[in-house]
């Protein structure tokens, strides 16, 4: 069974939970605030956030793989997360910010462009992981200790990594995806991925190989020379 949504293309990773505000200037999407806003009391206000993979068209690859969604010039990523609308401040130039949080993830079926002035599309929505689930519960454990392993690689202060990270495997999950400086790609498969022990077990390898990088690279000193020359334009 499939759902429409409003679909929203950003050059970002929505994770269920995490926060995301946003600045809302482009007429579009200024028109499907305000059909959120005026949706009856009760009714879901939420919209689809999906990454974008190019800005062309990206053959699919190997045997049976699905067309990947485009819109004109912009290919999107298959699998996305609705953000549900919590705050709206209207600005005086029409404009909005608005605050959204992360609620449920979804793989687009097909895009409409033209049926509103933003895009929309048929969506099938993922599965939620139920249940105690002992082997994600070992996982997550592994995580927070590498986890917080990586934070102290990255932070000056040791003091910031002491905040408490949540001990739901699922929770923990979607906060390390989308707080480790990973690509764009490497949180996408994240988010593609149905059950929290396989989500779980890939930012292992992601966290050590980041951490290894992040060890190497403070390992080779840097010449001052090259720390004084500007960036050259592209």
């Amino acid at each position: 069974m499939t759902a429409r949504l409003p679909v929203f293309p950003l050059a970002t990773v929505l994770f269920p939970g995490l926060v995301l505000p946003l600045h809302i200037f482009e007429e579009r999407y200024r028109a499907l605030v305000r059909h959120l806003v005026g949706l009856p009391e009760g009714a879901p206000r939420e919209f689809g956030v999906v990454a974008i993979q190019a800005g062309w068209e990206v053959a699919p690859a190997g045997p049976g793989a699905r067309p990947t969604p485009s819109v004109g010039e912009v290919t999107l990523h298959e699998v996305g997360c609705t953000a549900e609308l919590r705050q709206v401040t209207e600005l005086a130039d029409g404009g909005f910010d608005i605050v959204t949080v992360g609620r449920r993830r979804f793989r687009i079926a097909e895009v409409d462009a033209s049926a509103e002035p933003y895009l929309t599309a048929d969506v099938e929505w993922l599965p939620d992981p139920g249940g105690p689930d002992e082997v994600a519960d070992l996982l997550a454990a592994r995580v927070i200790a590498v986890f917080r392993q990586y934070l102290g690689l990255i932070r000056a202060d040791p003091e910031e990594i002491s905040e408490q990270l949540p001990e739901d495997p699922t929770v923990l999950s979607h906060l390390v995806a989308a707080t480790a400086a990973l690509t764009v790609d490497d949180r996408q498969r994240l988010l593609a991925i149905d059950d929290t022990a396989s989500r779980l077990r890939a930012e292992l390898r992601l966290l050590n190989r980041e951490a290894a990088l992040l060890r190497q690279v403070r390992a080779v000193p840097v010449p001052l020379a090259e720390l004084a020359t500007p960036p050259t334009p592209n």
